[in-house]
């Protein structure tokens, strides 16, 4: 008999997600622990990932299939931008006059944009750019987003030094 009530969840407790009513996955606590181990380590093995869990490997390649094909989360590798040729980082605060989302939607279109959000208060977008140079950077921000029929204007905030970068935020 498991104390640990993650491990002795019953099979129909065991299924990773179920949509709620607003079309997001609610996810069990078993989910949340295999994401939770993948934070701390993407390359850590299902057998490991499983034995803290309290699944068998192979439930564990199941469960995050699962999670992958329903774009919970993904796996990757970060990267030190400056270590592989982009030496120019940016936030740029967008302000548009109509549809923000068609903004948003042509700027997730850029290579160079690594994030898009749409926010409330000064700026009706934030967008991080990440650049070979400046000239790369100013030609981003001058020709091709404030090119966007929208956009009334932008603000760039450039990159000094990246102290904190973490994916670690955890689950709830």
């Amino acid at each position: 008999m498991h104390s640990d009530p993650v491990a002795s969840r019953s099979a129909d407790q065991r299924d990773s997600s179920r949509e709620s009513r607003n079309g997001t996955a609610q996810l069990d606590a078993v989910s949340l622990a295999i994401i939770q181990q993948l934070q701390e380590d993407g390359r850590r093995p299902y057998a490991a990932i499983g034995k803290a869990v309290g699944l068998s490997e192979a439930a564990v390649r199941q469960r995050v299939q699962k999670l992958l094909d329903q774009g919970v989360m993904q796996i990757v590798a970060v990267t030190d931008p400056l270590t592989v040729g982009f030496r120019r980082q940016a936030m740029v605060g967008i302000n548009v006059e109509g549809d923000v989302e068609s903004i948003a939607d042509a700027l997730t279109g850029m290579s160079e944009v690594e994030y898009v959000v749409m926010t409330a208060g000064s700026f009706d977008i934030l967008a991080e750019i990440v650049c070979e140079d400046d000239d790369h950077l100013l030609d981003v921000i001058n020709k091709r987003i404030r090119a966007l029929p929208g956009v009334r204007s932008t603000e760039s905030f450039v990159y000094l030094k990246l102290k904190k970068q973490t994916y670690m935020w955890g689950t709830r």
